[in-house]
């Protein structure tokens, strides 16, 4: 397989004793995907989002897009391999996580396996993921949906506005 593209979503929510606060773990753990071969090609700026779900501690996230020969359950498992490095331990959906490691997109277009679908499954519904996505990637077109990361980042935000009614515009 020659190389390909990925579009990588890193969040934390936990300080790591040794990389510190949820933004340096975030910057240690794209040092660690490049130490283990994947070639860093960009990196979004880190925002800071709600938790989903039942932890009450705010995440840091961000994206990386990254060029590997790995196919990408090879790929998954690697990240997963850098997720337990950082401490990882299975835990309760949306739980607060030192390090979680999300592929997001792909050269290749579309994967499904059991444990891994590209694009993943609710980018479009989460800024906290898209965002980062989108500064990574702008033009990558989702392959189900036909628009770039940029259009679906915009069209998201635009949503939200709306949703939310006079006052947040």
């Amino acid at each position: 397989m020659g190389s390909a593209s990925y579009v990588i979503g890193l969040g934390s929510n936990r300080p790591h004793g040794r990389h510190g606060r949820p933004e340096a773990v975030l910057r240690a753990a794209i040092a660690a995907m490049a130490d283990h071969g994947l070639a860093v090609r960009a990196v979004s700026a880190t925002r800071r989002t709600r938790a989903m779900g039942p932890s009450d501690r705010d995440y840091a996230n961000a994206a990386v897009r990254v060029a590997s020969d790995l196919p990408p359950a090879a790929l998954l498992v690697l990240l997963k391999r850098i997720e337990r490095d950082f401490g990882r331990r299975p835990s309760r959906r949306w739980g607060a996580r030192v390090l979680d490691l999300d592929i997001l997109a792909w050269s290749g277009g579309r994967y499904r396996a059991r444990t891994l679908q590209i694009p993943h499954a609710a980018l479009t519904a989460r800024a906290f993921a898209l965002g980062p996505a989108a500064e990574v990637a702008p033009g990558w077109r989702h392959p189900g949906r036909h628009r770039t990361l940029r259009q679906l980042d915009h069209r998201l935000h635009r949503r939200q506005a709306v949703d939310l009614g006079p006052a947040a515009q």
